[in-house]
């Protein structure tokens, strides 16, 4: 009987306002928040706009108000589904990102909120709101804004990898450097300049040549027969000490051939798997079976170095994080002393992203590709730039209308005093 009167006496009395409290107490609808999503692999109508439930932060991680996401050449390559251990879709796509952190976890203690950040993600970073693991954060320098910290991030942190960890230049060596226009390519550009005598050539498509050509010491188009041409250049005739080399296929053994002894070659991307729109599988194995297998002993004889570089992962599956903290503070740092100044191609619009995949699926951009959850769509932009014309317009008439009147009004007055 006790068991009875206690379960009772925790039922509520159906009266009104009873009810008024247990609408009161319902909890409210959770907030969504608008991303782009891979809704299956293919072509760029596949990436989609869609509304997700806001995340929430877990106890290491931090929850970033996102205001600039970077779009990298990886981003092509997801969606294509042409690289290994992809989820399954449908997933927020994005690998870095830059805005303010909203909230942070209860064993997060270097960041807090309302802090600037940047951050690289495992996917998720093209969305208005999304959790990070507060390892992968990282606070911005004083004066440096969203868009620039999105820029520099990936970009720089894979340049200066590569140069000084991997590639140790060195005062007066050369470099040969494919896709310099690009992100990474310029960014390659702009640290080679802080060691001294550094001779930099890179490979781009010919539309870009006068645009990038100020910031190497000589410029080649891809597809000409750009080994005879280093060659033919009076200050590598010898070769090159360092290729960087992120389209792999063919170009890996040019690359390798045209190495020095004791040149050291890295492969960093694998960009000639993508040709169309969507996957080929023609273009995949082709890439791979145009490169040749060089065995160490072959190193060993040549005096030849050949590795590799892959930043995610380093980050999220090799464990480096402290690493690549210490190089993301060597950017930042060389950003505040003025030595290096991020590119920025073009800014875009969530609802743009086809337009700004197929830019830089064909080359076209110079430097980084940004994208802005909060910035209007081209359509939005050019109709309230035709209302503002119209306005102009209207205004202009009935100015015009005015000047007619008050002249009107001069002349019969002077006919008046004449008369």
């Amino acid at each position: 009987m006790a068991e009875t009167g206690n379960v009772q006496a925790k039922i509520p009395i159906a009266d009104g306002n009873n009810d008024d409290q247990a609408k009161d107490e319902q909890p409210s609808p959770q907030k969504k928040i608008r991303a782009l999503v891979l809704s299956g692999f293919g072509g760029l109508k596949s990436v989609k706009i869609m509304e997700r439930l806001e995340p929430t932060v877990g106890k290491e991680e931090v929850l970033i108000r996102v205001k600039a996401s970077g779009m990298n050449f990886i981003d092509l390559m997801v969606r294509q589904g042409v690289i290994n251990n992809l989820p399954k879709t449908p997933f927020v796509m994005g690998f870095e990102c830059a805005g303010k952190v909203e909230a942070v976890g209860e064993e997060v203690t270097e960041l807090q909120v309302g802090d600037s950040v940047a951050a690289l993600t495992e996917y998720k970073a093209w969305a208005e709101l999304t959790n990070v693991p507060a390892k992968f954060v990282y606070k911005l320098p004083t004066g440096m804004s969203f868009q620039d910290a999105t820029a520099l991030l990936m970009s720089f942190v894979i340049a200066q990898i590569l140069l000084f960890d991997i590639g140790n230049i060195r005062k007066g060596q050369s470099v040969l450097v494919h896709s310099v226009g690009g992100g990474v390519g310029q960014a390659v550009a702009q640290l080679c300049k802080t060691v001294p005598d550094v001779i930099v050539i890179g490979t781009a498509s010919r539309h870009k040549h006068e645009s990038i050509k100020d910031s190497v010491t000589h410029v080649i188009d891809h597809d000409s027969d750009y080994v005879q041409e280093v060659k033919k250049y009076e200050l590598s005739q010898d070769g090159v000490d360092l290729v960087l080399d992120c389209l792999c296929g063919d170009d890996t053994n040019k690359g390798y051939s045209l190495l020095k002894p004791l040149g050291r070659y890295v492969l960093y991307g694998t960009s000639n798997v993508v040709s169309g729109e969507t996957k080929s599988f023609f273009t995949f194995a082709k890439s791979w079976w145009q490169v040749d297998k060089i065995s160490p002993m072959r190193l060993f004889d040549e005096n030849k170095s050949l590795t590799g570089f892959h930043l995610r992962h380093l980050l999220y599956q090799q464990g480096q994080d402290k690493y690549v903290r210490q190089v993301v503070n060597t950017v930042f740092e060389l950003w505040s002393n003025g030595k290096i100044k991020p590119v920025i191609d073009s800014t875009w619009a969530f609802e743009d992203v086809s337009e700004a995949m197929q830019k830089l699926h064909d080359r076209k951009n110079i430097g980084k590709i940004i994208l802005d959850p909060s910035m209007e769509p081209k359509s939005k932009q050019q109709a309230n730039a035709g209302k503002d014309k119209e306005t102009t317009d209207e205004k202009a008439v009935a100015g015009n209308r005015e000047t007619e009147k008050v002249n009107k009004e001069y002349e019969s007055s002077s006919s008046s005093s004449a008369k």
